[in-house]
């Protein structure tokens, strides 16, 4: 009897501790999986999720436009020939030696930001026989005429171009029209005949003329990080076009669309802008940082890294094709010479043992 009792407490207690281990190692298992979703999720969680957006009014600009260029009646002024219809406010008509911008009246005191642009370009020229383009701008000066796209050149702040014509011959690795972004300093002067490519933070191609649907441009920037977008294939998707951190814009500067035509010309429209404040979570030391480093001047980190990865990724076809031509000979030539070495090597190896 004493023999029985004994098994049967040898067996429960072997149970316990089958029933022990086998619930810490689920407790083990939901740990490193909690663990792990905890890692992933911080890993991969991007800015997106710590925002909020709230449009903000007073810096957006769409139908039915209500006593735009008005004085005193808008938040927004015309200037040159910039006019209000009731589908869009047209910076340019398609006609020759026009300039013309839309630019809002009250500074900008938002840290992070995000514009979307609804625009359209089209017109009778056919393709390399229209231009100029557009500009979306945030800058410290307003309502100045100039040829960058109808604003004055040595800006000070942020310029996106919507470039619809190219003025240097040799642009073949670019497809017009091509979206350029540009901060200047007001030292800067953009470069027509190079199409802006000595000062410019990078771009992307954007077949934007004479299309049925519509077209928006995005500019996003937080914690100096800008990002532009574009959708204009009609599938309501944004497409990535440039996103460069260390990107430094003051408060209180200008937004603005302007748009020029010279020799060539097309109908350069403003449907809507709108701006929506982001609210982005910051910690305490960010925000004592963002303080002690208070931004004056417009500049971009790393500026000059950036213009020598634009110029390896600017290369002509020709250059590349030698390059990668040099490229697969020199590693045929190691290749060879690998393997004579190593045949001479085994056949003095093979020759110890004779």
């Amino acid at each position: 009897m004493a023999a029985v009792n004994s098994s049967k407490l040898c067996c429960s207690e072997s149970r316990l501790n089958v029933m022990f281990r086998w619930n810490r190692m689920i407790f083990k298992l939901y740990f490193m999986f909690t663990f792990l979703l905890l890692f992933v999720s911080l890993c991969f969680s991007d800015d997106d999720h710590e925002m909020e957006e709230f449009l903000k009014r007073e810096f957006s600009l769409s139908k039915p436009y209500q006593g735009v260029g008005s004085l005193g009646s808008s938040h927004w002024e015309l200037m040159g020939d910039a006019m209000v219809t009731t589908d869009q406010v047209r910076l340019t008509p398609d006609m020759q030696s026009r300039q013309g911008a839309v630019w809002s009246r009250i500074p900008c005191q938002l840290k992070d930001w995000e514009m979307q642009v609804h625009f359209k370009v089209h017109g009778q020229g056919k393709k390399n026989l229209n231009g100029d383009g557009l500009a979306i701008w945030y800058t410290k000066e307003r309502m100045q005429k100039g040829p960058v796209f109808g604003n004055m050149d040595n800006f000070t702040g942020l310029g996106v171009f919507v470039d619809t014509y190219p003025n240097e011959e040799k642009h073949i690795e670019r497809i017009f029209p091509y979206v350029i972004t540009m901060v200047g300093n007001g030292t800067i002067s953009y470069d027509h005949e190079r199409d802006g490519r000595p000062t410019e933070l990078g771009g992307c191609n954007a077949m934007v003329r004479n299309l049925k649907h519509d077209t928006f441009l995005f500019i996003r920037y937080v914690r100096r990080r800008l990002t532009v977008m574009i959708d204009i294939d009609g599938q309501h998707e944004w497409r990535d076009c440039l996103d460069i951190p260390g990107v430094r814009l003051p408060l209180g500067y200008y937004f603005g669309a302007s748009a020029i035509t010279g020799d060539l010309s097309d109908n350069h429209d403003i449907i809507s802008l709108k701006l929506y404040q982001l609210t982005v979570l910051r910690s305490k030391k960010e925000e004592e940082e963002e303080e002690q480093d208070a931004i004056t001047i417009p500049s971009v980190d790393n500026m000059e890294l950036l213009r020598l990865y634009q110029s390896e990724e600017g290369m002509s076809g020709l250059a590349i094709f030698f390059t990668v031509l040099f490229s697969m000979l020199g590693c045929i030539f190691l290749i060879v010479i690998g393997i004579v070495v190593y045949s001479q090597w085994n056949e003095r190896r093979r020759k110890r043992f004779y």
